[in-house]
């Protein structure tokens, strides 16, 4: 008789999104180094908003909300990771103003029940001439408020 996995936490608001851990993103202890948690998350962003529409391909004034740059980034880690393989990460808006948002994120395992990292990270919408604060579009937002942590 074998035991079957619990089914994985429905989640109630922002997307998993699966990543691939590779043996060279472990340190020398064998563990994912800290440097690799935010290039991860930034790899499941980046395929999220592509899957929106919202992509750059080379040119800053076409590249429209994909224009932006981090104006901060938090990350706490909570357990580690040992192993290269299948993992996920959950990511979300926490706000999402006129020419910024705050987006959260857990790095956790493949079905999202158990959780290795968490932060958040702060972009702001750039005019790419000027690189000056400039409002998301509409498509954006409405793209945006899909992913809004409730109370968010």
């Amino acid at each position: 008789m074998t035991a079957e996995a619990p089914p994985a936490p429905a989640l109630s608001y922002g997307r998993l999104i699966p990543v691939t851990v590779h043996f060279d993103d472990l340190d020398a202890l064998g563990l994912l180094h800290n440097a690799r948690y935010p290039l991860l998350v930034e790899r499941a962003w980046t395929e999220l908003w592509q899957e929106k529409g919202v992509r750059f391909e080379g040119d800053w004034v076409a590249a429209g909300d994909a224009c932006n740059a981090v104006r901060e980034l938090r990350i706490g880690y909570e357990a580690p990771v040992t192993r290269a393989g299948a993992y996920a990460v959950h990511l979300w808006l926490e706000r999402l103003g006129t020419t910024g948002l705050t987006y959260g994120f857990r790095f956790c395992s493949e079905d999202g029940a158990v959780t290795y990292a968490r932060g958040s990270r702060v972009l702001v919408r750039l005019d790419a001439t000027t690189l000056r604060p400039a409002p998301w579009s509409e498509t954006f937002r409405d793209a945006g408020r899909e992913l809004l942590r409730p109370g968010g």
